[in-house]
Order: C-alpha cells, then sequence, then structure tokens
C-alpha cells in the first residue's frame, strides 16, 4: 500500500483497476435505502458510514435499529458512524438549544444507547471550532467490501421515507482493496485523532474545551490522503479504474484536481451542482473551455428544489433567501453568457419533479472522467469543507450504458433554460426576501453569504 502524496497532475494519480460488473449505480432514492438496509443486514465483518448527519427522524431510526441488529447478529462486527460534531448537536434551524445539556441528534443518539446491550460508536468529527466556518462533508459507507458512495445524508427526504425525496447519486463499488482505504482513512485521521469524540456516550465535551484539538485535526487533515495498492497511475491506466481524493481548506489537491479534469476537456464537459455558486478557479475553467469550444452542461435545482426552498405561503426564515440568491447569481452568469447558450455550446438544465429536492453533484468529462462527489463546487467547498470524490477513468467505455443510463434518469425532471430572461429577478421575489436580498446587497453581505453558505 502506498501513500498518495500531492501530485502535480491528476494523471498522475494511483489508481485501482476495476472490472465493470464491479460496480452498479442505483438511480432512486428509495432503491439507495433498500440497498443500504440489506447490506447493513448482511454485513459480517465491518460497517463503517460517514455523513454529515445520521437524522432523529423515521428514517434515521430504521438505519440506526439496523445497526444495532447487525452487531446483535455478530458481536464481532465492527462499526463505526461518523458525523460532523457540530449538526449533530444542534437541533434544526431555527430550533433553540437548552444550555447545558446536549441537544440535537446527539442526544437521540445517547438515548438509544440507553435501549441496549450493545454499542453501535457514533463519532462526531469536528472540522472546524464553529459549523459556519467548516463541516465534515466527506461521503462514502464501506459496508464489509462494498463502498456505496452518495452526497446522501441519512434522513427522510434523501432516503425517500414518505411521499417526497431528494435526488442524489447512489454508487455501488465492490472492491475489497477500495474499501479497505477508505476505512485505513477513517481509522488514521479520525479514530486517533483527539478532537473526534462519540456522541452516543455521555461526558461529551464542549467544543470550547477541545479548539486546541479541532486545530490540530484540520492541520492534519490538510495533509491527510487514501491509501491504494501500487498497480499504477491514472495516465497508463488501460481500463476501467478509480482513485480517490480527499481535501480541506484552500488550494487542497481535490480542488486542483477538479479544476484539472475541466482544463483538461477536449470535446464535453458535464457537471452536476445544487447550488449555482461556483468558486472562481471552476468559473476561470468553464470561461477557458468554452472558448475552445468544449460543450459545457450544468444540471441545476429549479429554485423550488433546492433544500432550504421555503414556499410563500409558509413562515419567512431568513435562510430561505438562499435559492433566491444562487438564482440571481445563474442569471448574472446567463446573461454573461447568453452567446454561448443560444448557439449551444452552453446550456443550462433546470430540475424539477413536484415538490421533491436536487442534490446531486459531479462531472462527467469527454466520456472518459467521472467525478462522483459530495463537493458541492462552490466556496465554501473548496475552502470551507472536508470534501472527497471518487475519479473513475472508462477508456474502454465498459461503464457507457450504466452511466448514460443515470445521466438520462437525472435529465428526466429537467428543462433546457434557453435565455436568462426566463429566470425571475430581485423584482419577481417575494416582498421578505426581496427586502432581505436588497438589504444584504447594499452592505455587500451577499458576497460573504456567497462564500459562507
Amino acid at each position: 500500500m502506498q501513500f498518495l502524496k500531492p501530485r502535480s497532475s491528476f494523471l498522475d494519480l494511483p489508481v485501482i483497476g476495476l472490472p465493470a460488473q464491479a460496480i452498479d449505480i442505483l438511480t432512486t432514492a428509495a432503491a439507495f435505502k433498500q440497498s443500504l438496509l440489506q447490506q447493513i443486514s448482511d454485513a459480517k465483518s465491518r460497517i463503517f458510514l460517514c455523513s454529515l448527519y445520521l437524522q432523529n427522524d423515521e428514517a434515521g431510526q430504521q438505519i440506526l435499529d439496523a445497526l444495532y441488529a447487525a452487531k446483535r447478529r455478530h458481536p464481532a462486527l465492527e462499526i463505526g458512524v461518523f458525523v460532523d460534531w457540530h449538526r449533530a448537536q444542534r437541533g434544526l434551524i431555527g430550533e433553540k438549544k437548552t444550555p447545558g445539556k446536549v441537544a440535537g441528534n446527539a442526544a437521540w443518539y445517547q438515548a438509544q444507547s440507553q435501549l441496549h446491550e450493545v454499542a453501535v460508536p457514533i463519532y462526531g468529527v469536528p472540522v472546524q471550532t464553529r459549523e459556519l466556518f467548516g463541516v465534515l462533508h466527506l461521503k462514502g459507507f464501506v459496508i464489509d467490501d462494498v463502498v456505496t458512495y452518495s452526497g446522501a445524508s441519512m434522513n427522510n427526504v434523501y432516503l425517500h421515507q414518505f411521499e417526497k425525496y431528494r435526488h442524489d447519486r447512489y454508487w455501488l463499488i465492490h472492491d475489497q482493496r477500495l474499501a479497505d482505504s477508505m476505512v485505513t482513512w477513517l481509522q488514521h485521521n479520525f479514530l486517533n485523532a483527539k478532537a473526534v469524540h462519540r456522541l452516543d456516550q455521555e461526558e461529551v465535551p464542549q467544543t470550547r474545551a477541545i479548539r486546541s484539538e479541532i486545530r490540530d485535526l484540520r492541520d492534519s487533515l490538510k495533509k491527510a490522503s487514501y491509501t491504494l495498492p501500487d498497480e499504477g497511475i491514472l495516465r497508463e491506466a488501460p481500463k476501467l479504474s478509480v482513485t480517490c481524493l480527499s481535501g480541506v481548506g484552500k488550494n487542497n489537491a481535490l480542488n486542483r484536481h477538479l479544476c484539472q479534469l475541466i482544463a483538461a476537456a477536449k470535446t464535453q464537459i458535464r457537471i452536476c451542482t445544487p447550488y449555482f455558486n461556483f468558486p472562481l478557479a471552476i468559473t476561470r475553467e468553464i470561461n477557458r473551455a468554452l472558448k475552445r469550444g468544449v460543450q459545457v452542461q450544468i444540471i441545476l435545482g429549479d429554485k423550488t428544489a433546492n433544500d432550504f426552498y421555503i414556499p410563500p405561503e409558509q413562515e419567512f426564515k431568513a435562510i430561505g433567501c438562499l435559492p433566491y440568491l444562487y438564482e440571481m447569481n445563474l442569471r448574472r452568469f446567463a446573461k454573461k453568457h447568453q452567446a454561448e447558450m443560444a448557439d449551444g455550446g452552453l446550456q443550462f438544465h433546470l430540475w424539477k419533479d413536484a415538490e421533491n429536492s436536487y442534490h446531486l453533484k459531479g462531472l462527467w468529462i469527454d466520456q472518459l472522467y467521472t467525478v462522483v462527489t459530495g463537493n458541492n463546487l462552490n466556496p465554501r467547498a473548496f475552502r470551507l469543507d472536508l470534501e472527497n470524490a471518487l475519479l473513475f477513468t472508462d477508456p474502454k467505455g465498459e461503464l457507457h450504458q450504466q452511466t448514460d443510463a443515470e445521466f438520462s434518469s437525472i435529465m428526466q425532471h429537467t428543462s433546457l433554460l434557453t435565455h436568462y430572461r426566463h429566470l425571475e429577478k430581485l423584482s419577481d421575489y417575494p416582498p421578505q426576501v426581496r427586502q432581505l436580498l436588497s438589504r444584504l446587497s447594499r452592505v455587500r453581505l451577499d458576497h460573504l453569504a456567497y462564500r459562507v453558505l
């Protein structure tokens, strides 16, 4: 095994060769939930789940119940659930916290642990001393020798528990080497860190008491890398292969390689992101790609499909301005590139399916490279949050049937934006939204919002 050292080019990254039959791509949240529960039920040796949160709701309860049942069946089963430290200890947005008491999902984890004679360790990972300035956005579930990669967290809407769902990507990779790599990363960087504590037990320290440890953890994560077998590098890969990347903070390797992939495109770039707020580095590469004649397709959620959207008839909250803020950003960008939109060189596809929401992220480059990631491709992801990604290279087109089916399922609920004027502008927004966004713009706080939200 070798640690992935920083490489100047993504083409120099170590890779694992895969047979096409090692990969299954699911296209619905319901199928993802069914697969996850079945894998947990069948687990024999290990379960490692890494997600922004495991929510105290019906779907979250099903996942937690399944984990406890698996542990009872196989007492030697190794289990680790990793969630964001801050997100786990607060309620939903707008919910007040009781001083001196563990709140939010962490209180539920502790209550659940008291009901069982076996332990399911749930670890809180503090990427920063405050949630606003960085969270655990690392993704990946490893169950025995299967890696399930999705940007989804574990709650009702991500797992399509009831009528509504939040659409994401769901890749299953059946490969022990990749599974070992991802587990080793978690064990080395989280289980050995003094800042990481179990949230399912009492005696959870206050964040202020571990600030020094949190800073040490963030510094170590900036140098963290996955381990892979020494099987060659990407530029020499003759067949389907995969590599994995992580990154946190400015100018990290993951960010650089994502930009390099876009820069390497010769014919086509496809990008999925739920929040239209590209960092400058991505915007620059997209502009360069358009100039050299590369077709760019960007698939976004309609503002009403944003997970922060609040219908006008419901109680107004400031966080509900975010979808409008992103739409304003999109309108400015589309106006600047209306000529490229007119000739088809740049396409925006807006996703909307009834009252469901859109959470897809990723890149497709020239039908050669596919990136599956939780990275939102926004300034926050590039500067603050801990992110990772799987990069697949497919020189023989062995995955085309599956990737085409996945892309078709994404495009099923999209409509093509043909002119920037078809997007609403500030004067069209609900009065409270218009008032707040105007106020933010006057004091230039909208620029700060784009960087941290």
